[in-house]
């Protein structure tokens, strides 16, 4: 089956206009999310394509974030340059999260100027953290006991941290609509996983 039949059945065209303004491979884009659908109706949707600078080369990536009545589909697109390669290659991988599995969606907002601060507006950049318990982050330190001059092992102490994924949007790199429409879909996905 092709993108272009199963676009038709429930893949709206607001979210293809965005994996195509994107710009990162979309027709490789489109399928993968396609697939991932496998027909489910979209509920709402956060197209973020982003540009990344390491030592010498640089690398695109996209992340589209689906929202449907069951599901959270996350979908991740890179490059992957290998070195004598005569052609780059993309990966792109698919995770589908049961709504019911999703522990937690954090919104950070970033205002400037808060004492001038005008109800409704919410910010010039927000930051979208989903958890699900896919990636837990685990930060470790040295524990003490207090005492300076102590040197025995106490062993480590630390945190765990849920950060499947963070997408920060800025009004002023991504637009007003890309922030707006962030703003949306962290509502939406809030309001599902409440129920």
């Amino acid at each position: 089956m092709s993108f272009s039949s199963r676009a038709s059945g429930g893949f709206p065209p607001a979210l293809v206009r965005d994996i195509e303004r994107a710009g990162y491979y979309p027709a490789l884009v489109q399928d993968v999310v396609g697939t991932a659908l496998a027909g489910d109706d979209v509920v709402s949707h956060l197209v973020h394509q982003e540009t990344t600078f390491d030592h010498d080369s640089v690398r695109r990536h996209v992340t589209v974030l689906v929202l449907t009545s069951t599901r959270l589909v996350v979908a991740h697109a890179d490059d992957h340059t290998e070195e004598g390669a005569p052609v780059g290659t993309a990966t792109a991988t698919t995770e589908s999260v049961p709504l019911a599995g999703v522990r937690g969606v954090m919104l950070t907002h970033v205002v400037a100027d808060p004492a001038s601060y005008r109800p409704g507006i919410l910010g010039h950049e927000i930051t979208v953290t989903i958890g699900w318990g896919s990636v837990t982050r685990v930060d470790l330190l040295p524990a003490t006991c207090g005492d300076p001059a102590c040197d025995a092992d106490h062993g480590y102490e630390g945190t765990l941290t849920a950060d499947d994924i963070s997408i920060r949007v800025s009004a002023v790199a991504d637009g007003d609509q890309a922030l707006s429409q962030a703003v949306a879909f962290a509502s939406a996905l809030q309001a599902a996983t409440a129920r």
